[in-house]
């Protein structure tokens, strides 16, 4: 036998048995919705979203970066989330701002207009979950 093939057949071990624990894990694990939900309103990442906002009132993609950046920088400097961000404080960064930048950072809004294949929307991971435990 060759000399790298015993690394191999280790590393092939190693791996099959992560598995056997991954599967064990994700077959018996429960999510707390409560405590993802409270991370998530921490974090922002939302500002993303923030960003597509100012671009759909006409600004380009580089601007609306900048000033959801600037946002969220005054959001982390005083204690804000952008969710609770006072409307008159969003218009000090542009006056198309309206009521309805609260409806494109809301997370749960966030959350549904994800919907490519694989990634975080409602129906993706509903897939990815029914795929996974086809698997298990």
């Amino acid at each position: 036998m060759q000399e790298d093939k015993e690394s191999v057949f280790d590393a092939l071990d190693t791996v099959k048995a992560c598995l056997d624990v991954f599967c064990g894990m994700v077959s018996e694990m429960e999510a707390n919705t409560e405590n993802m939900a409270n991370a998530a309103k921490t974090g922002f990442i939302n500002a993303t979203d923030l960003a597509d906002y100012i671009v759909g009132k006409g600004l380009p993609f580089r601007t609306a970066y900048k000033i959801s950046g600037e946002i969220v920088a005054y959001c982390i400097k005083n204690d804000f989330v952008l969710e609770n961000l006072p409307l008159e404080t969003y218009k000090k960064y542009g006056d198309f701002f309206d009521d309805g930048v609260y409806d494109a950072i809301n997370l749960e809004n966030c959350v549904k207009r994800r919907i490519s294949e694989g990634g975080t929307g409602i129906n993706s991971v509903e897939n990815q979950l029914k795929w996974v435990k086809e698997k298990l």
